[in-house]
């Protein structure tokens, strides 16, 4: 492959991953070209880009930015996956594709988190979280709960407050009747 080539493949990745946070790299073993394409359409619906790179490329395209150490310990042909709706979301997919039995021999071989390298066995941890839109819902109903508690506490303070006062404007009245 020439240098024009090279550099135009680091010059395309590099804008494919401008603004991408989180990666996980994986080989995808033994499959054919055949379970491949059907990986990544299965993957396209979900918004996850599955790109087989060569190593030495991956790395010059990421350097300098957050995902250079998710290439720091890789050797051989592997494919880099981004997108999803997080990277617990990005985790949780490639995790139940490896499991299953349509795609055997995809493996995980590491990622990049925050600038920071994940491990294999880091990745499965990762899938195991729970996604953006879980975090949020608890977030939104703890706060929710503690709006309504505080809201009840008001209100029944109040109520009192009222009850005491209508009492005490009609023993008044009863006293000037």
């Amino acid at each position: 492959m020439s240098k024009l080539v090279k550099n135009m493949l680091i010059d395309d990745l590099k804008r494919r991953w401008e603004g991408v946070g989180e990666v996980i790299v994986v080989s995808l073993g033994s499959l054919d070209g055949h379970q491949a394409t059907k990986l990544r359409q299965a993957l396209r619906k979900k918004r996850i880009h599955l790109q087989l790179i060569k190593n030495s490329l991956a790395r010059r395209a990421a350097a300098d930015t957050p995902l250079a150490p998710a290439f720091t310990k890789t050797d051989g042909m592997l494919a880099v996956a981004w997108g999803g709706e997080d990277v617990v979301d990005l985790a949780k997919e490639l995790d139940r594709i490896a499991s299953g039995k349509d795609f055997e021999g995809v493996e995980f071989r590491g990622g990049a988190l925050d600038g920071a390298r994940l491990e294999a066995g880091d990745v499965k941890l990762v899938a195991k979280w729970p996604s953006r839109a879980e975090v949020l819902s608890l977030i939104a109903g703890q706060i929710a709960g503690v709006g309504g508690l505080l809201a009840g506490q008001i209100g029944s303070a109040g109520g009192v407050l009222a009850g005491q006062i209508k009492s005490r404007a009609e023993d008044l009245e009863k006293a000037a009747g």
